[in-house]
């Protein structure tokens, strides 16, 4: 795909030139020209006044062109000047794609003043940098963050793409898909290279989570898929270690920032945020009812723990939805995770296997909770937590 001038009924007005964000047209003889700058993002086509400018479709990037499409790309998401964990999670996991391939490994960072975190992400594991910075970009907005990032893609072409699939990562990453004309495997919890094909194999649950599906993009580049957070753990920064930044220069127009930020509005949850938790006291259906979980957060307080719940439990009214673990709640990954009157759905499962260390109590000793669990406790949950909770008072006070 390529956008094409029109010389005979191009006026030079050179409207198009001020329109294009990646300065890609000049004047030469009073007619506009596209340089191999252009990404083909088309911001010079709507301005135009006499319709010199249009796409010429040369088709999808299909399989048949993808040796021009290489390295494995990764968005780093980021809020109050802190890098979202699930990002570096994806640099790690997809160190070991490049690695793969042979392939480089690269990172795609915009914001307002940016540069600070091309340094975590090269001693994370990343090859090069793609930096876009700007004003407009000091908060995520949909449209300004999606027409960089396409602008971008268009200009680099990747072989993959990996996005978080944070609130923002699912909005972004189906809104560049559509632009590239590409695929995008939703919510990945696992992700390998398949040696014969060298294509990337998503896999996600499907089917309410009763099976694990493995999904490629034969056809069409780049590849992209969203991974859940804590699904892998975040790789050992190597200090020091250093790369290749390249600066892309980009200006959003006001015209295309559709959704704009008015106030950020924080909504006291309590206690620790579930996914950055180190330890998670979970309950599920077997608490009994919803006064029970009384001695889930006890033991939670004791351990400076967070508070999670399943999806039942949920349902039921019994705990926030910001509380849930599991396949359609949050993906978490602490190193240490109890797992008190839940049996185990696969569902729930989907949610915390990553967790370094699972406790189970369920009074049924054949609960599938046990088959995951490095300990399991059978027996009456409201008897053994109270003992659970005083045992590491006491070792906390005799520390003290």
């Amino acid at each position: 795909m390529a956008v094409i001038v029109n010389r005979e009924t191009c006026i030079g007005c050179q409207a198009c030139v001020s329109a294009c964000p990646f300065q890609a047209i000049e004047m030469r003889d009073g007619k506009a020209v596209i340089t191999d700058k252009c990404t083909v993002c088309g911001a010079c086509i709507p301005v135009c006044p006499v319709e010199a400018m249009y796409r010429e479709a040369a088709g999808r990037s299909s399989v048949s062109d993808s040796n021009a499409f290489r390295g494995v790309w990764i968005f780093i998401e980021h809020e109050e000047n802190r890098i979202k964990n699930v990002s570096l999670e994806l640099l790690g996991e997809g160190r070991k794609l490049a690695d793969t391939l042979g392939e480089p490994l690269e990172a795609v960072v915009i914001g307002r003043q940016a540069e600070w975190m091309a340094k975590e992400a090269f001693e994370s594991g990343a090859d090069k940098v793609y930096l876009i910075e700007g004003l407009e970009f000091e908060n995520y907005n949909t449209d300004c963050y999606a027409n960089a990032f396409v602008g971008l893609s268009r200009a680099y072409k990747p072989s993959a793409v990996l996005i978080g699939a944070t609130g923002n990562g699912r909005d972004l990453a189906p809104r560049i898909a559509a632009q590239l004309e590409t695929g995008l495997c939703a919510d990945c919890t696992g992700l390998d290279i398949d040696p014969e094909t060298r294509l990337v194999i998503w896999t996600r649950p499907a089917f309410g989570g009763n099976i694990m599906a493995d999904i490629i993009c034969p056809d069409h580049r780049p590849q992209m898929g969203t991974v859940r957070p804590n699904v892998f753990k975040a790789p050992v920064r190597n200090t020091g270690r250093t790369g290749e930044i390249v600066r892309v220069a980009y200006r959003a127009k006001p015209e295309d920032m559709r959704v704009k930020l008015v106030d950020t509005i924080r909504i006291c949850a309590g206690g620790v945020n579930i996914e950055e938790a180190d330890i998670i006291v979970s309950g599920g259906r077997g608490m009994g009812k919803p006064e029970n979980f009384r001695a889930i957060r006890e033991l939670a307080d004791v351990l400076g723990g967070a508070v999670g719940a399943s999806r039942a439990v949920v349902d039921a009214g019994w705990e926030p939805v910001m509380h849930q673990v599991g396949q359609t709640g949050k993906t978490v990954g602490p190193k240490i995770y109890f797992a008190c009157g839940i049996s185990g759905a696969i569902q729930h499962l989907a949610g915390m296997s990553s967790s370094d260390l699972i406790i189970a109590v369920n009074k049924d000793p054949d609960a599938p909770i046990f088959q995951v669990a490095d300990y399991g406790i059978v027996g009456d949950v409201m008897e053994i937590l109270p003992l659970l909770t005083e045992a590491f008072r006491t070792v906390k006070a005799a520390r003290k």
